[in-house]
């Protein structure tokens, strides 16, 4: 039973969620030759604050492309 599993900053859409869960399953299912109907996901909004890399949190740190889609200001 595959676990596909994204982690990933809020701001994404419900429609680009949906649309994602579609191609996911659809191409994982192609590439591994397995049904569709076994394959899960989840999709996990981590928030800048609990994301860190190179020993800096990205809230303090890093800029990345859908930060204006959270209505916030790219530091």
């Amino acid at each position: 039973m595959p676990f596909i599993r994204v982690d990933w900053f809020p701001g994404r859409t419900i429609e680009q969620k949906r649309e994602l869960a579609e191609v996911l399953t659809r191409e994982f299912a192609r590439i591994a030759k397995c049904r569709p109907e076994t394959i899960n996901f989840i999709f996990t909004e981590v928030s800048r604050e609990n994301w860190g890399r190179n020993g800096k949190l990205f809230e303090d740190s890093y800029e990345y492309e859908n930060r204006s889609a959270e209505g916030n200001e790219a530091k």
